[in-house]
């Protein structure tokens, strides 16, 4: 399915902008080993930030929540070091990604995720033509159901990780793929929607190539 682990990510936020003093509030990453989820790390966190009402409403995420939870400063290091250098996944994940560095910044700490896959851009690219992205829409187009709430950060996590499986075993079984690189799904993100079918053609024709060419003694 996947040649490496791929790290899930999905952050609840108190808004939309780290650079504007929005906070994460609750986090939620697993690891997906060839085609399933292996491990999790979750949390609410503690920033010190107020949650507006409009958010809690959303999220049912409350201030009395976040209070209580682990702060920052205990869960950012053991979420760096969860992901480690794999590569890092997340629905709109420019998003996700502000927030990770901007807390880390915060801490004087370095993230070190190698590579980052938009299950979002890919879905654009590998189904176009759906009438909607945004995940809860496109999971149901997809057949994936939230087994719990959805903004919720774990909810959100396993939902976004069956797409992105989804989107594996659909490649597999289109263009011949035994397994995917990271790398590759990074460099899908990178195309437009157009250019992608004769990108996937022709490194899954140099993928069977390299399978068929003996190795050198």
């Amino acid at each position: 399915m996947f040649e490496k682990p791929i790290v899930m990510l999905d952050f609840e936020t108190t808004g939309l902008s780290p650079a504007s003093g929005d906070r994460i509030t609750e986090v939620a990453a697993l690891r997906i080993v060839d085609g399933r989820v292996t491990e999790r790390y979750v949390s609410l966190v503690n920033c010190g930030a107020r949650i507006p009402y409009f958010i809690s409403q959303l999220t049912g995420i409350s201030q009395a929540m976040v209070d209580s939870a682990p702060p920052v400063e205990h869960v950012l290091p053991q979420l760096l070091d969860f992901i480690g250098c794999d590569a890092l996944s997340a629905h709109n994940a420019s998003f996700d990604e502000k927030f990770l560095k901007a807390e880390a910044e915060r801490l004087g700490l370095a993230t070190a995720h190698e590579g980052l896959v938009c299950s979002l851009k890919l879905s654009r690219r590998v189904f176009p033509g759906l009438s909607s992205y945004k995940l809860g829409l496109l999971s149901g187009q997809l057949g994936i159901r939230f087994r719990s709430a959805a903004h919720r950060a774990e909810s959100d996590a396993e939902v976004a990780a069956e797409v992105l499986i989804h989107i594996a075993r659909h490649l597999g079984d289109t263009y011949g793929f035994g397994s995917l690189a990271p790398q590759l799904l990074v460099s899908m993100n990178k195309l437009s929607a157009a250019k992608v079918p004769d990108y996937l053609r022709q490194m899954a024709d140099a993928a069977l190539l390299a399978k068929k060419v003996p190795q050198s003694a």
